[in-house]
């Protein structure tokens, strides 16, 4: 008994609160019993009393669960209003600062990139995994720098081999010494020795003759490769002044590299740095004495160019070799020319 009169006063508060519930509740379970009892224990006309009974609490047990209903819509009346009038009317505004606020951050993740010049590349693998994703798909090639051995050991070849492979136009344009300016490949060689004065990756050290030697390969190289492949356009300026930097810029990104083997920067198309960079190169190109490439049809080489063949080159468009030069000089040019080790391998 005292357990029953505690459940009795837990659940009296929710009886309380929920009386036509529990009236309901309550009805329904009488109703439940009338219709299983027998009809004996009504009288004599114990069935149409059952019946009248049961009905009868049917009818307020329906009235009961509409007043419940009824109370519910009440209390939800006021939140729907302030839902309605509030938060949704509020919706489309709330959306359209959203949208802002995306476009916003859109606009300033892209002004964040733009701001992000270059990165440094810390090692031979990243200098040589950089230059390979900028060769990917390439279908331009801008270089500037001293002599352009990487650039015909690797860069060249390998984009030409690109373009073949896909049937493609490829340009390229090279800015390197001239050959010719004695002096100033002087300055070129004494810069590189006092930076390092044992053999680089090639195995040789830098002297004048060596810088000369490398700019003619380059010019030689340029026209070998244009002969080679019809659907090469290629140009080549000869700088009348020497730069320590040596900038590779293809349609992806930038990469500058310096003497140090293990460091270099880039940076990717569309941001500041390379767009200036570009404009830089292009304005310095032009500058540059331009190498007569389109004189290619009049002095064709072999696939493995002869002394001869080469000495002509030289002397047609207007960039002599030196006089002292002998036949195996000439055979060293061509062979740096086409067969340049890398100098980061």
């Amino acid at each position: 008994m005292a357990r029953f009169m505690a459940a009795l006063k837990r659940s009296a508060p929710w009886a309380a609160r929920n009386a036509d519930g529990a009236i309901a509740l309550g009805l329904a379970i009488v109703v439940g019993v009338l219709g299983i009892m027998p009809d004996e224990i009504f009288g004599p006309k114990g069935d149409e009393i059952q019946t009248q009974l049961v009905t009868a609490a049917t009818l307020v047990i329906l009235a009961l669960v509409a007043t419940a209903l009824l109370r519910d819509r009440a209390r939800q009346a006021p939140v729907e209003k302030t839902i309605t009038s509030g938060a949704l009317a509020e919706l489309p505004v709330r959306l359209a600062r959203l949208e802002q606020i995306e476009t916003l951050a859109h606009s300033t993740r892209r002004a964040l990139d733009a701001l992000q010049l270059v990165r440094v590349l810390g090692s031979r693998q990243e200098i040589a995994q950089s230059h390979a994703e900028a060769r990917k798909d390439t279908t331009r090639w801008s270089f500037k720098g001293g002599t352009g051995t990487y650039l015909r050991a690797v860069t060249l070849p390998k984009c030409v081999e690109a373009a073949r492979r896909d049937k493609r136009h490829l340009t390229v344009r090279i800015e390197v010494i001239d050959p010719s300016d004695k002096e100033l490949c002087a300055k070129y060689a004494n810069y590189r020795r006092s930076l390092s004065n044992v053999p680089d990756g090639t195995g040789e050290v830098w002297t004048t003759d060596r810088v000369r030697k490398e700019s003619y390969a380059t010019i030689l190289a340029a026209f070998w490769h244009r002969q080679d492949y019809t659907l090469l356009d290629i140009g080549v300026g000869l700088s009348s002044t020497m730069t320590t930097f040596r900038w590779d810029l293809s349609t992806t990104r930038l990469i500058m590299t310096v003497e140090d083997p293990n460091m270099a920067m880039t940076a990717l198309a569309g941001t500041f740095y390379y767009e200036n960079c570009d404009t830089e190169l292009r304005l310095s190109f032009e500058q540059a004495r331009r190498v007569p490439l389109e004189m290619y049809q009049d002095v064709p080489l072999s696939k493995e160019p002869t002394t001869e063949e080469v000495q002509e080159l030289f002397e047609r468009i207007g960039v002599p070799l030196p006089k002292t030069y002998s036949d195996r000089d000439i055979v060293e040019i061509a062979l740096k020319a086409l067969r340049a080790p890398d100098p980061y391998a």
